[in-house]
């Protein structure tokens, strides 16, 4: 059976003591994206490397990894809405969310249907590039080290392709996020969703 679970940065450690202390001795598999701890009892604890590659192919080098501080981008955008934040470690230092008014769904057919289509798409259009200058202002000039991005994919992807985030485009790491229409506490959870590290663990048969 394999079930995934998500543990702060700062818990990592005692986390793989205690899958030691639960299931036997531990041996480590170490590359430079994903990490396997295997134990006695035939349990497995996989990690895909967080921000990777890592370059001290050791346990203690993936602990120093996933605690060292980093500048993280967070860019949520949803039709609905959208935030932009920066985090120094698990700081958020600064930040911005909106909203936009993007109508939903109509069961109108024909020209009421296709007028209602037009107005939707340039709300959306709106949004995304209200999204954008936010972006531009909040995490373009950040200096960032890495930047996640969550709530709707195509949403990322249009603010993205703006030529003043170029070099944003570089920066992008998973995990994507799955997100409600970005609040403030949305935006403040997502970097710590993003900072998160989930390992799948396997338990023997």
């Amino acid at each position: 059976m394999t079930r995934i679970v998500s543990v702060a940065p700062e818990r990592l450690e005692r986390w793989l003591a205690g899958f030691g202390e639960r299931h036997g001795d531990v041996s480590y598999d170490v590359r430079p994206m994903r990490f396997t701890a295997s134990a006695e009892d035939g349990s497995r604890a996989e990690i895909d490397v967080p921000f990777g590659p890592l370059h001290d192919l050791t346990r203690d080098g993936l602990i120093a990894h996933v605690l060292a501080e980093r500048r993280l981008g967070v860019l949520l955008v949803r039709r609905g809405g959208y935030g932009a934040g920066v985090f120094a470690g698990t700081r958020l230092v600064d930040s911005k969310v909106g909203s936009r008014h993007v109508q939903g769904t109509t069961k109108a057919g024909g020209w009421s249907q296709q007028r209602f289509a037009r107005r939707r798409d340039n709300q959306a259009r709106e949004a995304f590039a209200a999204a954008t200058e936010v972006a531009v202002r909040i995490l373009a000039p950040a200096h960032l080290d890495v930047l996640v991005c969550g709530g709707d994919r195509k949403a990322i992807d249009t603010v993205l392709e703006d030529p003043r985030l170029k070099d944003l485009r570089l920066l992008v790491h998973p995990p994507f996020l799955g997100v409600p229409d970005p609040k403030q506490k949305v935006l403040e959870q997502a970097g710590i969703d993003a900072r998160a590290i989930r390992i799948e663990i396997t338990d023997p048969d």
